[in-house]
């Protein structure tokens, strides 16, 4: 890296996050030391580090949300707490050494591909940096999504996202109005009802719950881990097919979703004896059309006294409360918006500007699209860990990050072997990929379950979803197709697909 006006570098990661920081280990552990990892906070950990809400918590078990290549021996719980993964996403960074390379506090405010010379050039608060290659992987649930309602500037309470926690805020005796029913609101309001003088919940739609299956990890089993890794990657192993048995209802045949609908139905029927009120908290979909939410606090919350639920989305604000749109009006004092992420409208495509200046939102159209979920045309040089279309509603994310890691380590390593500079999909294969991970939702559960979830995009795509088993992503990407690239040294003169590589 240079110390002039410009600093050069060969790969810039965008994000510290699981992907960000898995990209930047292998990076050091295959000899390339010449990359610098930008991220916005203060630390590493992505939605781990921002997402600090009572009760957060990976619903996800502990010994799949981990790297494969960094077995954690020390999880407290079957399920990871938020402050464990931070601290072990801290861990990791400093036992593979890829701490120097982060520049904290240091967001990409613009990203534009340099057709002439070949390179990225990135704004940052450092200064100018110019990257051969940038891998984006700012997260898919790091923006968080706050409805823009009328009175807003009016309401002379305290209001913030899940995802941005006010804790100097004291909730005890407040009146709060908790907008959603998604995960942070799952996990939150058990925490957060004991304190408060009254809780109202507004409801658009109800969510399926199914009993939580976490438990302490017992110091003995701690112990055998340490002692004998191989016991945990068995347990590692097991988690995982078993996630993966789920995949048959969600993708082949919704009908095989009945067992676990029924099993939902029964822990709502056990917890909520009130039938009006459990009318109300019965979904209308098909189970696994949304995020399928596990608890075991949820439901003996909300049937407290002090809990109400309201199944109509806030319209507008007062000045000491909210009016929902069945005409309700309710005096609160704190408003916590648990709505939820821009998961397909990322801040990142909007700064990215590709071949032309033409920034990478502004070509999806609110419909992401990618090659193996990782590279566009028109976008030299530029590759997404977590990117469309490789969202799980079943499995662990950490397994599809590592798929995609062993995929573009296999992108630079291509470079290398050609002495290319320059590496870009082509249009026709990234065109055909897209139309069979599309055609491959059509009749999935996601599509079809009769839901609107944030799996759907604006234009109604399903841009988020994985439609298959995690082993398939992994057979597909555990080998770089170079086939499906263009690779080179001088900017092509017409589209990718017709210049010889």
């Amino acid at each position: 890296m240079t110390t002039g006006d410009q600093h050069k570098i060969r790969v810039a990661i965008v994000g510290a996050g699981f992907g960000g920081l898995g990209m930047a280990i292998r990076l050091k552990q295959s000899g390339i030391d010449d990359f610098v990892v930008f991220e916005r906070d203060e630390e590493v950990g992505g939605t781990w580090w921002a997402n600090t809400y009572p009760g957060c918590q990976c619903d996800i078990p502990s010994h799949l949300y981990s790297y494969s290549f960094a077995p954690n021996a020390e999880w407290s719980r079957t399920y990871p707490l938020q402050p464990e993964i931070r601290e072990y996403l801290r861990d990791c960074a400093e036992r593979f050494g890829v701490r120097d390379h982060i520049r904290f506090q240091c967001p990409i405010e613009r990203a534009e591909w340099d057709d002439v010379e070949g390179v990225w050039r990135l704004a940052t608060p450092d200064g100018e940096f110019s990257a051969q290659v940038v891998i984006g992987a700012p997260g898919p649930l790091s923006e968080p999504s706050v409805p823009d309602l009328p009175g807003m500037d009016e309401f002379e309470g305290v209001s913030f996202h899940t995802a941005r926690w006010d804790h100097d805020h004291d909730l005890t005796g407040r009146k709060i109005a908790v907008i959603g029913t998604g995960a942070s609101a799952i996990q939150t309001v058990p925490v957060i009802q004991p304190e408060a003088e009254h809780i109202t919940i507004f409801q658009r739609t109800a969510p399926w719950v199914v009993p939580h299956r976490d438990r302490p990890i017992t110091e003995f089993e701690r112990s055998l881990y340490r002692r004998v890794p191989a016991a945990q990657r068995a347990v590692r192993t097991m988690v995982y097919f078993s996630r993966e048995l789920l995949v048959p209802g969600l993708v082949y045949r919704p009908a095989l979703m009945n067992t676990v609908q029924k099993m939902a139905e029964g822990h709502l029927a056990k917890q909520v004896p009130d039938e009006a009120l459990r009318a109300k908290l019965t979904p209308d979909y098909v189970i696994g059309c949304k995020r399928i939410l596990p608890s075991n606090k949820w439901y003996p919350a909300i049937t407290q006294p002090n809990v109400d639920v309201v199944t109509s989305a806030v319209t507008s604000f007062t000045a000491d409360g909210v009016v929902a749109a069945d005409g309700s009006a309710h005096e609160v004092d704190t408003v916590i918006f648990a709505t939820g992420f821009h998961v397909t409208e990322t801040a990142f495509s909007a700064v990215v500007h590709g071949r032309g200046g033409v920034p990478l939102s502004d070509v999806w159209q609110g419909s992401p699209q990618a090659y193996r979920g990782a590279a566009m045309p028109d976008f030299p040089n530029l590759f997404l860990l977590v990117g469309p279309n490789t969202g799980l509603g079943h499995n662990s994310v950490v397994f599809m990050i590592e798929a995609q890691l062993n995929y573009l380590m296999g992108a630079l390593e291509a470079m290398d072997h050609r002495g290319a500079t320059r590496i870009e999909v082509r249009r026709d294969a990234c065109d055909a990929y897209n139309d069979h991970v599309q055609a491959r939702l059509a009749d999935t559960v996601w599509n079809t379950g009769g839901c609107a979830s944030w799996y759907i995009d604006r234009n109604g795509r399903n841009s988020t979803i994985w439609p298959d088993f995690t082993w398939r992503f992994w057979n597909q990407t555990r080998r770089f197709d170079e086939a499906a690239y263009v690779l080179g040294t001088q900017a092509p003169v017409s589209a990718p697909e017709a210049v010889a590589a």
